[in-house]
């Protein structure tokens, strides 16, 4: 997690289900960017689900989350109308984000490597990175990543 704490966030806007997105220009404090592999496959729809359902606890804390995946827009959309998401979605077809963040990694699909996105999620404050989550498993990441939110902030 060390090496991490290195990583900015980008001052380019890129495109997603709520319009244009420059992640240092959002008016919270604290951020959750989340990275998942592909819309509508079911650990994916765990994960967003997930956030979606507690984005208003997020959002007391003051706190915007986002996830990122290399899917269009269009599927964005598709994804956010079927399963009611309430969270912002960025399409990164050109994997600038997936590859700012370091997580386009080899994986081993059905016996072949593929080259794809680790889920991965970063939390941060005032554009600064001080909690990062690698090889994350979708069930119960967001109320984990809620509940380290609130002892980050207890101090």
């Amino acid at each position: 997690m060390c090496e991490d704490l290195d990583i900015q966030l980008p001052t380019q806007s890129f495109a997603s289900t709520t319009g244009q997105i420059n992640l240092n220009q959002l008016p919270q404090d604290w951020l959750v960017l989340y990275f998942y592999p592909k819309d509508s496959t079911p650990g994916c729809t765990t994960q967003a689900v997930d956030f979606s359902c507690l984005k208003d606890q997020f959002a007391q804390l003051g706190c915007e989350v986002i996830g990122v995946s290399r899917d269009s827009v269009k599927a964005h959309q598709n994804f956010t109308t079927k399963q009611d998401l309430t969270i912002s979605l960025i399409s990164d077809p050109d994997q600038q984000l997936c590859e700012h963040f370091d997580v386009i990694k080899e994986k081993n699909m059905y016996g072949k490597k593929v080259m794809g996105v680790e889920r991965s999620s970063f939390i941060f404050h005032q554009a600064k990175l001080v909690k990062s989550y690698r090889k994350v498993k979708a069930a119960g990441h967001a109320a984990q990543v809620l509940a380290d939110l609130k002892q980050l902030q207890a101090g």
